[in-house]
């Protein structure tokens, strides 16, 4: 299986996890999860500007700017799902980001640099994971923000 299909998979198979979510939590979360979209673009546009890394194989033509198998599968889908599972519950949100973030920057990314889908240019992976974990704490306060919108 070629690495373009894998990354095509990783957009879409995500999105199907969501028919095993109820209707009122994906409406609930969403507004969070298209932030974390917007927030991804914004960081990939960053890393691109600064070299933070190089992107190889892409799904679409502007692939090397956005990964988007990445900011619109994988981590929207698992920021849906992780404040699905968290949800008033902020260690736990903490921990379980600090768990997947680490496991994304220590694990995951040096796996795409073997891979040959992307690697790290002018940044460590450590900080890598120090910009993800902080986005999470960014994400957590949009979505507090937004939960007091539709409550009153």
């Amino acid at each position: 299986m070629s690495i373009r299909i894998i990354l095509v998979l990783l957009l879409i198979l995500p999105w199907l996890t969501l028919f095993f979510m109820k209707k009122e939590s994906i409406k609930r979360f969403m507004p969070v999860t298209i932030f974390s979209m917007l927030i991804m673009s914004i960081v990939f546009q960053i890393a691109y500007t600064y070299k933070w890394w190089v992107i190889y194989q892409y799904v679409v033509p502007w692939g090397y700017l956005v990964d988007v198998s990445f900011a619109y599968g994988i981590f929207a889908v698992g920021t849906l799902w992780i404040f699905r599972l968290t949800s008033h519950r902020f260690r736990l949100y903490v921990l379980t980001n600090l768990v997947m973030d680490a496991l994304f920057a220590f694990v995951v990314f040096p796996l795409l640099r073997i891979l040959h889908v992307a690697t790290v240019k002018n940044i460590e992976y450590w900080q890598y994971f120090l910009v993800i974990f902080g986005l999470s704490f960014l994400l957590y306060g949009y979505h507090k923000w937004q939960e007091t919108i539709f409550q009153t």
